[in-house]
């Protein structure tokens, strides 16, 4: 699976403020105007992990690496974006290149800023974004569906499985619902639903972007945005997008004196990071040597043996077993060797289905 989240929604809601508060001032340009972005902007965004520091620090580790999640900025979208109005064709491409979706709704007033679409309403912004996504996946599924009839009636087992993916689909999103609310119990059409690759398909986060004065506790229309979340089975995070690259330009010392004044007890950003982490569906096991402390992303759900594979595919292949700690725990106990004296490091087979927040020692032969 990917890890790449990509940035929508319409022109000026923060986007790229966004984009360079997550993965360092400056990436991207920022300007009060529709289409200020073009081509889409790409980062890596450190995955906030305070457990990796303290176990980095029991290790005595030279060098601290996070787990990260690519972030993509890609260009605003307006009404017509289906049928190819502004950036259209290339904007529907580059969110279809994405695992996941950070959808940025503006929720504050600045006569300043320019809105795309009159008067800023929240509700509004996410329909008409939601409603061209919907309308993209329309014309997909109609055209795919056609070949799949043909293909499925001369008896090609395979196009019957797709078949049985795109009509569920297609009169779902016919209905204005995206395809990700679709309840398929045949693993078969499961597996041909996300190969079609459809946009409603991905998962959402709505960050509702707002002022420096909501920053902490929100306000209305953040309000209606998490409202409409939840309704959506989704989750909603609430930034100021301005004081966040505000924060991200900021040393440590600074950034502390900062947030304290502003009432938040960490960045916005974190939020957004490991949300984005909950929503492409990935934990983060962690290891320790004295040369290097590492997070390293995996699906949730994934075995022992899929996370040796994930550092190298010797580990896995010459596999033995895993020696494994809670990162909590190791902490608790004062590092590895309390914990081996404490009898608390357990060894694990191929087939132990991985922990968030796991400490992991590989032993393996080859």
């Amino acid at each position: 699976m990917g890890f790449r989240c990509g940035i929508v929604g319409l022109p000026n809601v923060g986007k790229s403020t966004l984009f360079n508060a997550l993965v360092g001032a400056g990436a991207a340009q920022v300007g009060n105007y529709p289409f200020c972005t073009v081509d889409p902007n790409t980062g890596l965004a450190p995955v906030p992990d305070a457990a990796l520091a303290q176990v980095a620090r029991l290790a005595g580790s030279a060098r601290v690496v996070p787990s990260v999640l690519e972030v993509v900025d890609i260009a605003g979208l307006v009404a017509g974006a289906s049928r190819g109005e502004g950036l259209g064709n290339r904007f529907l491409g580059h969110v279809r290149e994405a695992d996941a979706l950070l959808h940025l709704v503006r929720c504050f007033e600045d006569e300043q800023v320019a809105h795309s679409s009159g008067p800023v309403d929240p509700l509004h912004d996410i329909a008409l974004v939601e409603t061209e996504l919907l309308l993209a996946d329309l014309e997909s599924l109609e055209r795919q569906r056609e070949g799949a009839v043909k293909r499925a009636r001369g008896g090609d087992r395979e196009e019957a499985a797709r078949l049985a993916a795109i009509e569920p689909a297609l009169a779902l999103v016919g209905d204005g619902k995206p395809a990700r609310a679709l309840d398929l119990p045949d693993p078969a059409a499961r597996a041909a639903l996300a190969a079609l690759n459809l946009l409603t398909t991905k998962p959402v986060l709505y960050v509702g972007n707002v002022d420096e004065a909501s920053a902490a506790a929100g306000n209305a229309m953040s309000e209606a945005v998490a409202a409409h979340a939840a309704a959506a089975g989704a989750e909603q995070v609430v930034v100021s997008a301005a004081i966040e690259a505000e924060i991200a330009a900021l040393d440590e010392a600074e950034r502390a004196e900062f947030l304290e004044a502003l009432g938040l007890a960490a960045p916005g950003l974190d939020r957004v990071i490991e949300a984005g982490h909950r929503l492409l569906g990935l934990i983060r096991f962690l290891t320790a040597t004295e040369t290097e402390a590492r997070a390293w992303p995996i699906a949730d759900g994934s075995t022992a043996l899929d996370a040796a594979g994930r550092i190298h595919t010797d580990f896995a292949r010459g596999f033995i077993c895993a020696e494994t700690i809670a990162a909590d725990e190791l902490i608790a106990l004062g590092g590895e060797q309390a914990a081996r004296s404490a009898g608390r490091m357990r060894q694990e087979g191929r087939a132990y289905v991985v922990r968030d927040g796991d400490v992991m020692l590989f032993r393996f032969n080859v």
